[in-house]
């Protein structure tokens, strides 16, 4: 496979912060990587990465992150460790009823704690999914880009997830709220070969959009930057 998955990327105010702050709740450690601070991926979930910037997003998130709470005691046991890290409750209109609880992390951003004994995200891992905003055929461009396979594909929502398994990354199909200026998250892409990455990439409906001082910048088909950079974990390992 020509490029995997590095990590999401997420800009935000008080990067440090905030990248400790996951570190804790997932159990990883923080890294530089770049120009910026990465929660390396495991073997078995996906990374995340965070890159300061001064802007406070003006929309919603075009992802939201998913800790699952299989692993520990209960639920409410993320949720105490969540708050004792400086999470703190949100009200995003959930009902009563439904299992998952709803926070946002020290610079307000939201996240769900799902319920335990949900299985759509069993065996997941701590890191369930990434939720994020975008049509179904963007399931199918990242399941080729990756090689991996849909684990959903119905009613316009898609999921992929790797062989291995671990953490999902998700659609949720229409409605898709218009892109309002840059995005505030990405992914990552390492490739082993860029020349080989790069036109598979276009091949699948990708966009170039230049490159910066670390890689080369996408568009995927519903308009959602990403970068590709080289990657030397999977030249080492090829």
């Amino acid at each position: 496979m020509s490029v995997r998955l590095i990590a999401l990327t997420i800009a935000t105010p008080n990067h440090a912060e905030v990248a400790q702050f996951w570190a804790s709740l997932v159990g990883r450690d923080v890294v530089e990587h770049l120009d910026g601070l990465l929660l390396p991926a495991s073997a078995f979930e996906a990374g995340l990465r965070f890159v300061h910037t001064d802007e406070l997003p003006t929309h919603e998130p075009r992802v939201h992150l998913h800790v699952t709470s299989d692993h520990a005691a209960s639920q409410q046991a993320v949720v105490d460790q969540a708050l004792s890290l400086g999470a703190s409750h949100l009200d995003v209109g959930q009902l009563p009823d439904e299992g998952h609880i709803v926070l946002a992390d020290p610079v307000g951003r939201a996240f769900c704690v799902i319920e335990q004994g949900n299985s759509y995200l069993a065996g997941t891992g701590v890191l369930g999914e990434f939720a994020c905003d975008g049509t179904r055929s963007i399931g199918h461009f990242w399941s080729a880009a990756f090689g991996w396979p849909l684990v959903w594909d119905q009613d316009e929502e898609t999921a992929i997830q790797s062989p291995a398994g671990g953490t999902k990354v998700a659609w949720g199909g229409p409605p898709v709220e218009p892109h309002h200026g840059r995005d505030h998250e990405r992914l990552e892409l390492g490739g082993d070969d860029m020349g080989v990455a790069v036109d598979r990439l276009l091949s699948l409906g990708a966009i170039s959009r230049g490159t910066d001082e670390h890689g080369r910048i996408f568009q995927d088909p519903d308009g959602n930057e990403f970068r590709l950079v080289a990657d030397p974990e999977m030249s080492a390992s090829s």
